[in-house]
């Protein structure tokens, strides 16, 4: 029995025709539960906002229940049981009441830390509870029973350098995510075992004793308390004691310009890469592009020497062509065998996203230079790219729906974003947040776009996650769900343009209680002369939140003949020109927390035929149409039959959308152009990036 059971006991069906769940813990909004809740026969509509969910609630919900028809219908309010009755009278009259906590499914845990975790972590903490039944532990003792049980850390025996540096490798690369409270728990921790190794009293201690007080004395020269927390952080840690560990390991006393232009003066640390534990990481560190190789030249180390320490071969360059190819082979291969199932976790899709995207660059990057292979490589990308696709869109049939109601630590979809500015806000108000909507940038062209950043402003550090755009990935839908802080269905009047944006952005942050004199908008951003507006914007005194639409890259998509090497093409040169960097530096000047994100990506498709459909399409997308009934969509879809009828999933019900299949779109036969509005993992899934200088 896990957790999910205790809620799933109280949805057996024919029971009421409406239940009425008070859902303070997020809980039953639960992918996995709302995916079982659903395929027992029940709709589920969420009450958050409440204009937003009479509009639903009404259109679609209200006259069925009257008639008797058979439905039955939950309805999930985000608060505590006594709060109900704040609900309209006529849904409180005629419906069951149920209420579930974190309190009843963790009752000997602080509830108060439990909240702070990720909801994917709570199978692994209640088989920990379940398995060592704890007794009415505070906060600091459930804060070390979840590190314990759940992360699988334990502060007491982290002994000595590899120790320390396999708890992080291990938390970073699988890109485990702890609550801030935790991670400033085991900093606090760590910090007191350490200084404990620096009391100074001279005992006599054994040779393992004093090599354990050496390695924690060498602790207090880690920068824990930004490594712990900040994956960014740690992965650039690695990086600058990656040449310190070759410098060493080759005897080599050069300090060559790369290392102070890239990496700064440091104290070598003289990280234990080589430790059989440690080395395992190697590979895959560089190959998934979290570390970079060095020039292998400028530290003098050459092919015969290599021969003595093979295993770094990853790490360094020595002829990039020849590397480029390899590194595309063993990522290829990496790729192919951790494709995520049609059964996923949403978060196993948002972060195999972001290693797809280094392979499309780097396949791009083998097509530009290996011309004479490229038909050979084309067939092994594209049997690929085949079986991603054969996997990502039944995923996407089977869990989208219960998507927009999740809760993370982070954002997952795009429409949560402003809440998240907004707990960040809310925590000081001296705090201020800027976000800045790249719009149509796919996640390869944001890897482009940040290794020219880099190389502008090597100091700057980007904390690189994902979440997921609107269905159809189109501006009007998903860019204005962004800016609007809520799913399409409560903006319906607004779905064929992006006007009302500045009203939706304005709205949502003052029912979060901000004044409107807080509050700042500009779109049409993308050349270097637009600065001089942001400038204006970010000086005035009162401006704490500001939301800013820059477009140049959907303009190079609209007007792409050269498929996605012309869109990496175009991108690095729009990058070259600064204006992102001066953007970026602009915002971090003036002290704002900075977030970068899309509203939809793009990929390569090629034209099926267009449908002859006159003026009954509401929306005449190259991957997407939009029609206001079945009738008008079922009479276009006899002509297309492999189109997707997709249903109005947090859309408003007259809005129903026809989805060009795989990656054609409803173009001349055969046509090729970059586009968006379908389902793909290159339009659906979009960069999520925190910015620090």
């Amino acid at each position: 029995m896990n957790w999910r059971e205790q809620i799933f006991q109280e949805f057996t069906p024919q029971v009421a025709a409406l239940t009425l769940v008070a859902d303070p813990d997020n809980l039953v909004t639960e992918t996995e539960v709302l995916q079982e809740i659903q395929a027992r026969g029940f709709a589920v509509l969420l009450f958050e906002d409440a204009i937003a969910f009479r509009y639903v609630y009404e259109s679609q919900y209200r006259h069925r229940l009257e008639q008797g028809q058979s439905i039955e219908l939950v309805i999930i309010f985000p608060g505590e049981a006594q709060q109900l009755n704040s609900l309209p009278y006529d849904l409180l009259q005629n419906s069951r009441q149920v209420n579930f906590s974190l309190n009843q499914l963790f009752p000997h845990l602080s509830y108060s830390i439990v909240n702070d975790l990720d909801r994917s972590y709570f199978d692994d903490l209640y088989q920990a509870q379940t398995d060592h039944n704890p007794q009415n532990l505070g906060d600091n003792a459930t804060k070390d029973f979840i590190l314990r049980y759940v992360f699988k850390i334990a502060p007491e025996q982290i002994n000595q350098t590899v120790d320390l540096l396999l708890m992080l490798l291990r938390r970073h690369y699988r890109g485990q995510s702890l609550p801030r409270i935790l991670d400033n728990y085991l900093i606090q921790q760590l910090n007191n075992i350490f200084s404990s190794s620096r009391d100074g009293t001279p005992t006599k201690r054994s040779e393992k004793e004093s090599s354990t007080k050496g390695d924690r004395l060498f602790f207090s020269r880690w920068p824990l308390a930004t490594i712990i927390s900040n994956r960014q952080a740690f992965f650039a840690f690695l990086q600058k004691h990656w040449l310190d560990f070759i410098q060493h390991l080759f005897a080599n006393s050069q300090r060559v310009a790369e290392s102070s232009a890239t990496y700064g003066n440091s104290a070598s640390i003289n990280l234990p890469f080589d430790h059989e534990d440690i080395r395992v990481y190697i590979d895959n560190l560089f190959i998934e592009g979290y570390l970079q190789p060095i020039n292998a030249h400028n530290l003098g180390v050459t092919t015969a020497k290599l021969q003595l320490h093979p295993w770094v071969k990853a790490g360094l360059s020595l002829d990039p062509t020849i590397e480029q190819r390899q590194r595309y082979q063993k990522l290829l291969s990496a790729v192919n065998s951790s494709v995520p199932k049609q059964d996923a976790k949403y978060q196993e899709w948002l972060k195999f996203a972001a290693t797809w995207a280094e392979l499309i660059v780097l396949w791009q990057q083998q097509q530009k230079s290996n011309q004479e292979q490229s038909s050979v490589t084309a067939d092994d990308f594209q049997t690929l790219q085949a079986k991603v696709d054969d996997n990502f869109f039944p995923w996407v049939n089977l869990h989208y729906s219960s998507l927009y109601n999740q809760l993370g630590t982070t954002p997952v979809m795009v429409h949560q974003i402003p809440r998240f500015l907004a707990r960040y806000c809310e925590a000081a108000k001296t705090n201020k947040v800027a976000l800045v909507v790249v719009d149509g940038l796919a996640f390869d062209q944001w890897l482009i776009l940040q290794k020219v950043l880099l190389t502008q402003r090597p100091q700057w550090q980007f904390s690189t996650e994902a979440v997921f755009a609107w269905i159809p990935t189109i501006t009007s839908v998903s860019r204005q769900a962004i800016f609007a802080g809520k799913a399409p269905f409560a903006f319906p009047n607004s779905l064929d343009t992006t006007a009302k944006e500045a009203n939706l952005w304005n709205q949502f942050w003052v029912d979060q209680g901000f004044p409107s004199v807080e509050v700042a908008y500009a779109k049409g951003l993308g050349e270097l002369d637009s600065i001089t507006e942001v400038e204006k914007i970010v000086a005035h005194p009162k401006v704490r939140v500001v939301g800013l639409v820059v477009d140049t890259v959907d303009k190079i998509m609209h007007g792409m003949q050269l498929g996605t090497a012309g869109m990496h093409n175009q991108v690095h040169q729009w990058a070259e020109q600064g204006f992102m960097s001066s953007l970026l530096n602009l915002l971090l000047q003036h002290n704002f927390k900075v977030v970068i994100t899309s509203d939809h990506g793009n990929l390569e498709a090629t034209g099926i035929g267009q449908p002859k459909e006159g003026a009954i399409a509401d929306l005449r997308g190259e991957r997407v149409r939009v029609y206001p009934d079945n009738v008008l969509r079922d009479k276009v879809k006899s002509d297309f039959t492999t189109a997707i009828e997709w249903p109005a999933i947090g859309l408003p019900v007259k809005y129903l959308p026809l989805l060009a299949p795989g990656r054609t779109a409803f173009i001349r036969t055969g046509e090729k152009i970059v586009g968006h509005g379908g389902i793909s993992l290159e339009e659906l899934v979009v960069p999520f990036i925190q910015v620090e200088g």
